[in-house]
């Protein structure tokens, strides 16, 4: 039996919930405000952690922000990134907030495709129905792009199957929970390192020009003159219809 709980109510569960994973992208500016203890602090209601027999299996965190608005008319090109800088300005400057911009499902590694992040996408709708939120909007980042990293991202999310559903199983998922598509985030998150450091986090030599990396949806660009490694990843956003009834 799957027990949802947050951080609100069980702020121990957050160290067990951060060992789920996250692989190299804990280094950009998303992974690493999403894994401080301050983003848990301010918004613990949002971090939803998903237990079996008391044991977390996945994670869903997201974070509010005020959209759209005069200033923000669309969703941002810079996907997690600038959600991040969005929720910290609304913070500072006390906005009103009523839509839930989900930064990332995480399903432990040995229990994927056995039906979790539907429960944990659900669990945040959910969620943002009960807070009064009025969107859930999500940079996507679909899952079997890391089996072409090559290939066009507009081109990738654009297959479709015989039934009319996304080829990708991510994007799959999130459009049979009701999402629809907005548009492409061309620079969702940003990875930036030193050749040792890429070394470190996936294994792999850097070659000057275009590499892949374990994990990446994309190569990574780098530059051993330079002695830099710079990864950027696209998204696509879609939209999540919320319940007002608050019943999700």
């Amino acid at each position: 039996m799957i027990v949802i709980e947050d951080l609100a109510t069980r702020p121990e569960l957050r160290e067990p919930a951060l060992g789920l994973g996250g692989e190299f992208l804990q280094h950009g500016l998303a992974g690493l405000l999403a894994k401080s203890s301050h983003l848990a602090a301010r918004w613990p209601e949002y971090f939803l952690v998903l237990l079996e027999d008391g044991v977390p299996v996945a994670r869903t965190a997201a974070v509010p922000v005020g959209f759209p608005t005069a200033e923000r008319p669309e969703l941002p090109d810079h996907g997690w990134d600038a959600a991040l800088i969005w929720a910290a300005e609304d913070l500072l400057s006390s906005r009103e907030t009523k839509t839930l911009i989900a930064l990332e499902v995480m399903v432990a590694p040995g229990r994927r495709g056995g039906g979790l992040a539907t429960k944990a996408l659900e669990a945040l709708k959910k969620r943002a129905s009960e807070t009064g939120m009025r969107k859930l909007v999500v940079p996507v980042r679909p899952a079997g792009k890391e089996n072409e990293p090559g290939l066009s991202f507009e081109d990738y999310i654009a297959r479709r199957r015989a039934d009319g559903l996304p080829e990708d199983p991510w994007l799959r998922t999130h459009e049979r929970l009701g999402a629809r598509f907005r548009k492409v985030a061309p620079f969702a998150m940003t990875v930036t390192g030193t050749f040792a450091q890429w070394k470190a986090w996936t294994g792999v030599e850097l070659q000057d020009g275009l590499t892949a990396v374990p994990g990446g949806i994309a190569p990574v660009l780098a530059s051993s003159a330079l002695d830099v490694g710079v990864y950027t990843e696209p998204n696509a956003w879609l939209e999540h219809p919320v319940d007002e009834a608050g019943t999700g």
